[in-house]
């Protein structure tokens, strides 16, 4: 069990920061008729980029020291904060609320759907993000194969 003071201030900090920003994001993004775009927006980037990062620590070792901590604080944190299926859950009722059912279910669909092909598209970004990084770590050092003469 990891639960310490540091790493619940880690999630807190992330989890802060995740919210904030997608609270401006979705004071910026303007919505399209009854369609909630900058939440569905936000939860496609967040499924994604979850899938990188925790695809990414995985590949990399074992989850402890900074790989822990950096999963608590971006995974945990900042990515909790950042998505929000609850937003989801309301969006749908208002839609169904106003009278726009098939937007209500086209959103709800395409939100898990895309989502899901988001967080699936982001663990293959990972792992390719991950291979080339442990190639360059162990590619020729400075000065092989150089010629002298």
């Amino acid at each position: 069990m990891h639960l310490t003071w540091r790493f619940v201030g880690l999630v807190a900090l992330g989890g802060a920061i995740g919210t904030g920003t997608r609270e401006a994001l979705s004071l910026v993004i303007p919505a399209a008729g009854a369609f909630p775009t900058a939440i569905f927006m936000i939860n496609l980037t967040g499924a994604f980029a979850l899938g990188v990062v925790l695809e990414f620590l995985l590949r990399l070792g074992p989850d402890e020291g900074r790989r822990r901590a950096l999963r608590l604080l971006v995974g945990t944190g900042f990515m909790g904060g950042y998505t929000t299926y609850s937003t989801l859950a309301v969006g749908i009722a208002v839609t169904f609320g106003s009278g726009q059912e098939l937007v209500g279910i086209g959103y709800g669909l395409a939100s898990v759907v895309a989502g899901a092909a988001a967080s699936v598209a982001g663990i293959l970004v990972g792992a390719r993000l991950t291979r080339a990084a442990k190639l360059r770590s162990s590619g020729p050092k400075p000065g092989a194969g150089r010629r002298d003469g």
